[in-house]
C-alpha cells in the first residue's frame, strides 16, 4: 500500500486557510508541507458548501481582486484624461 503520514489537524487547517483566503497554490503548498496535491484537494473538496468548493470560492476572490484593480486603473486613466481635457 501507499505511505501513510499523519497530518495534524492544525497543519490541514493551516494548509486549507492558505488555499482559500490567501490563494495559494495546491502545487507550492504540496511541496511546502510535503503533502501530496491530491490529499489538499481532497480537504478542499469535503469544504464544498452549497456546491462551491474552497478551491473555486478562492479562484473568485482572486479573480475578484484582479477585476476591482483593474477597475481602479481605468477609473483613475478615465480621470487623467477628463482633467487633461479641461486644460
Amino acid at each position: 500500500m501507499g505511505n501513510f503520514k499523519f497530518i495534524p489537524k492544525e497543519v490541514k487547517d493551516q494548509v486549507v486557510a492558505k488555499v482559500k483566503n490567501d490563494g495559494v497554490p495546491v502545487a507550492q503548498l504540496a511541496r511546502e508541507h510535503e503533502i501530496s496535491e491530491k490529499t489538499i484537494y481532497g480537504w478542499l473538496k469535503k469544504l464544498a458548501v452549497d456546491g462551491i468548493s474552497a478551491l473555486e470560492y478562492a479562484r473568485l476572490k482572486r479573480e475578484n481582486k484582479i477585476l476591482l484593480e483593474l477597475v481602479g486603473k481605468l477609473t483613475l486613466d478615465k480621470q487623467k484624461t477628463v482633467n487633461f481635457k479641461k486644460n
